[in-house]
């Protein structure tokens, strides 16, 4: 497990900042088992964030996955 040097409140503001724009995540679901997630960050929340892919599901990712590493943002298109 990756720390990083980055509060809640912090990842929480990066998130919020990309509201509304299309990204590209990395999701580590376990078990050597990375997807690639592509979307558009949907809402924020105080716990969680959401993505509407393009597949148009919407999914649910918690701001403590961000901080441990499970999920990358590789790119913000």
């Amino acid at each position: 497990m990756r720390r990083t040097n980055m509060s809640l409140e912090e990842a929480k503001l990066k998130i919020l900042a990309l509201k509304g724009s299309k990204v590209e995540m990395d999701v580590n679901r376990g078990r050597k088992k990375i997807d690639k997630v592509s979307g558009v960050i949907k809402d924020v929340y105080p716990s969680v964030f959401t993505v509407q892919t393009t597949t148009e599901k919407v999914q649910t990712f918690s701001y403590y996955d961000v901080l441990c590493g499970n999920i990358k943002f590789t790119s913000s298109l």
